[in-house]
């Protein structure tokens, strides 16, 4: 079995096309979140993820904010300005498949979710001491996470109670030992200084795990964004992945 992972979109339809053109066959996909908020295709990246096959997506913060009826105090101001757009935009059917997205789901003994087991859609599991504490949110060997927009894994090391980092080489396959928090980076908003999409690929049978990346029109994205009035700086960004 093969499971494509993708994170974060940002309603970024461009990057997201060119990612599941890269992936190839795939015979399920989970997906971590924020498919919406800063890019300039909310409801075709919706409409899009939603018909891939064998589904499962979780709830990302960006989501919730768009979807929900709280007042944004948790984003900055690009950020929250990018939700009220995009609450404008948004088709009643899309808004709906996004208010529908569990907090948390569990396949193939893997925990999914956006942020952190232990606090899913809000959390970001960034460093060393973040991960520690999460293990023990969650009872399965692997977690998978986004929110970062930082491809990454962490492995604990029950020995030695530690836990290890590893930023994982595109295209390179890792053999998972262990337990484990994955993140596949971010489709539409890379923020690790590589502006390519990223996601990776999931074989449960061998617990084997290969981040990929893609280039993609990103002048393109950038023209849509300014064109619809969207924050410049969620186009600037795109260039350098920052």
């Amino acid at each position: 079995m093969k499971i494509l992972v993708i994170s974060d979109i940002h309603a970024n339809l461009t990057a997201l096309e060119a990612v599941l053109r890269s992936a190839g066959s795939f015979d399920a996909t989970w997906c971590l979140g924020d498919l919406v908020g800063y890019g300039p295709d909310p409801n075709e990246c919706v409409q899009r993820v939603r018909a891939l096959p064998n589904l499962t997506c979780v709830k990302g913060n960006h989501d919730e904010a768009v979807s929900g009826t709280d007042d944004l105090e948790e984003f900055n101001g690009d950020a929250r300005r990018a939700a009220l757009m995009t609450r404008q935009m948004i088709t009643p059917e899309n808004m709906s498949f996004l208010q529908s997205l569990p907090d948390m789901v569990e396949r193939e003994a893997v925990t999914l979710v956006h942020g952190s087991p232990r606090n899913p859609v809000w959390e970001y599991i960034l460093e060393k001491s973040t991960a520690r504490q999460n293990f023990a949110s969650f009872g399965t060997d692997c977690a998978i996470v986004g929110h970062t927009h930082f491809p990454m894994i962490f492995a604990l090391d029950a020995d030695e109670h530690k836990v290890h980092t590893f930023i994982p080489l595109a295209d390179v396959p890792v053999n998972l030992v262990g337990r484990t928090i994955l993140n596949p980076g971010s489709v539409g908003q890379p923020r690790d200084n590589d502006s390519r999409a990223s996601f990776a690929i999931l074989e449960p049978a061998s617990m084997t795990w290969e981040l990929r990346r893609v280039t993609y029109d990103i002048a393109a994205v950038q023209e849509r964004i300014r064109l619809k009035g969207l924050p410049a700086r969620g186009a600037d960004r795109l260039a350098d992945g920052w």
